[in-house]
């Protein structure tokens, strides 16, 4: 295998749930900037044909203007690296990653165009069954961009922004990561979600290694073994220290749901993919910073950093997102 097709050393990861509106977005990009604060350089992939990610970093004008020409050799998307597997008319080109503030950050921008990708993947995932070179090189394509762009920058981790959903870009997404971290919200419909997002990432994973076991000599294939980083609770009021009454009361629902369907059913495959016990895997929890949050969005930068609130608020933040990240390097090292 040539160093243009070794996988990068860099870690892998996403921040998972196929439910929307859980804040996968807003997380990525508090955990990324805490994380470049403490040194480490950090890749961030919007994988997602909304592009939220891309429009929370960067000035609508400047998307406006990457969008327009992403088909063109001055191209900076993601369609435009993957728009000649689509198009079979070579391999993925490998754009160049956009440095962000704060320094150490990098990104890989989104673009409405991967849904044509991904509407591609399903027949390129088939023909992996097939031991079709086709195939493999799809499934493999996106993989081989995020390659480029680590080695490139010398990237310590690379964070995908998925779409909310269990499509098939989704699926090579996670079968290139190593390691997920899923987001919860204290409400009904996100435990009803993690009863199945266990068992899809557990019929993919086998899949996978079905695949693995007949795929040609010297092909370059993404691993297929996430593993379980642990799960953020988030989102929920506080009220004089204490979490609310009804977020409290979903708490050791989201646990338990955790614990029975995603770290039991995984485990059940292969004990590395999910830790043992239930102390190991939550990473944190993030209130709902109100007003905040939103502002960081508008403004384009991490909570700690916004032009609102109070000090206090900032700093809290600061420092929910500095422990995330610490426990992330302590686990994934």
């Amino acid at each position: 295998m040539s160093d243009k097709t070794k996988r990068h050393k860099a870690r892998r990861l996403a921040i998972f749930n196929h439910k929307g509106g859980v804040g996968k977005t807003t997380l990525t990009v508090n955990i990324a900037a805490a994380l470049a604060a403490s040194g480490k350089k950090v890749l961030l992939v919007d994988s997602d044909p909304q592009s939220n990610l891309t429009s929370y970093l960067v000035e609508e004008s400047v998307v406006d203007k990457w969008l327009d020409t992403s088909e063109t050799a001055d191209g900076k998307t993601l369609w435009s690296a993957l728009r000649p597997i689509v198009e079979a008319t070579g391999d993925a080109f490998l754009v160049e990653a956009v440095e962000l503030r704060p320094k150490g950050t990098f990104l890989l921008p989104g673009d409405i165009r991967l849904s044509q990708f991904e509407e591609d993947l399903s027949g390129k995932w088939n023909e992996c069954f097939q031991r079709k070179l086709k195939g493999f090189r799809g499934t493999s394509a996106l993989s081989l961009v995020i390659n480029h762009a680590c080695a490139e920058n010398s990237v310590d981790y690379v964070f995908y922004d998925c779409g909310p959903n269990i499509g098939p870009l989704n699926r090579v997404i996670l079968l290139d990561c190593d390691y997920f971290i899923v987001p919860a919200a204290c409400d009904l419909f996100s435990i009803r979600a993690l009863k199945t997002l266990g068992h899809t990432l557990a019929r993919w994973i086998q899949d996978w290694q079905l695949i693995l076991r007949i795929a040609p000599d010297g092909t370059y294939l993404i691993p297929g073994s996430p593993r379980f980083l642990g799960y953020i609770p988030q989102r929920f009021r506080v009220y004089r220290g204490q979490v609310a009454s009804g977020a409290a009361s979903y708490l050791p629902e989201i646990e338990k749901h955790i614990m029975s369907d995603i770290v039991n059913v995984l485990r059940k495959m292969d004990p590395q993919l999910a830790p043992g016990s239930m102390k190991d895997i939550r990473l944190g929890q993030v209130k709902d910073f109100g007003g905040i949050a939103n502002t960081s969005q508008v403004q384009g930068v991490p909570i700690k950093d916004v032009n609102a609130g109070t000090a206090a608020q900032r700093s809290e933040a600061e420092n929910i997102f500095a422990s995330i990240a610490k426990r992330i390097v302590t686990i994934s090292s």
